[in-house]
């Protein structure tokens, strides 16, 4: 478990509509803007090697203005392509509250957090959901796959974690931002599958529209 005195009061932030990094989990990146490749340079320089994913609001009066929670991500993996690209991985550590941005002369933007409030994030064991009916809840996500013509390894499912399930599932389905920010603002575990089934339904009512029946 990280304390908070081991993380750092500033970090390099990544706005990045759509991508969702959570605690315990791991999240792959295309590095290939100039300042954010000066970001990863430089977070590689840091003992920490933090960078924090954080969801930009969409509305255009809103346009440089980022949601107040975000997630932070040690690098774990990188590469770089031929072409001057990085690929890395980012291992989720924390959840963060943004207090302020940080003005300096960095191309990316940076921002001093307060990790208070997410201490449970930074356990080194994976958080059960007691309430999770499985059968459930893989019905309801066949439905949304086969609404998608997607293709699933159902064997995987069935036997992965709780944790485990839910939260890659929350990452890698396509929502909305705010609907992602809302899958990483739960405060449990059994909130956020019970907000995953949320959007997988409202999905498959097309929005109000029932697509299946």
């Amino acid at each position: 478990m990280s304390r908070i005195v081991d993380l750092p009061d500033t970090i390099p932030i990544f706005p990045l509509p759509g991508a969702l990094l959570l605690p315990r989990a791991r999240l792959p990146l295309n590095i290939f803007e100039p300042r954010y490749l000066q970001m990863l340079d430089d977070a590689l320089k840091t003992s920490s090697r933090m960078i924090g994913m954080v969801q930009p609001f969409e509305r255009p009066e809103s346009a440089d203005a980022l949601h107040s929670i975000g997630c932070a991500g040690r690098v774990t993996q990188f590469s770089e392509t031929e072409d001057g690209r990085y690929m890395i991985t980012l291992a989720g550590i924390s959840r963060f509250r943004i207090k302020k941005e940080v003005e300096g002369f960095t191309p990316y933007r940076r921002c001093e957090v307060s990790w208070e409030g997410f201490e449970k994030d930074r356990n080194s064991h994976a958080e059960q959901d007691d309430t999770f009916c499985r059968d459930s809840f893989l019905k309801t996500l066949s439905r949304y796959f086969d609404a998608r013509d997607l293709s699933a390894d159902w064997e995987t499912l069935q036997e992965a974690d709780d944790e485990l399930l839910v939260n890659s599932l929350s990452m890698l389905l396509e929502f909305p931002p705010e609907d992602k920010q809302a899958l990483l603002e739960a405060p449990s575990l059994t909130t956020r599958r019970e907000t995953l089934v949320t959007l997988l339904e409202y999905a498959l009512r097309g929005g109000g529209e029932e697509l299946i029946q």
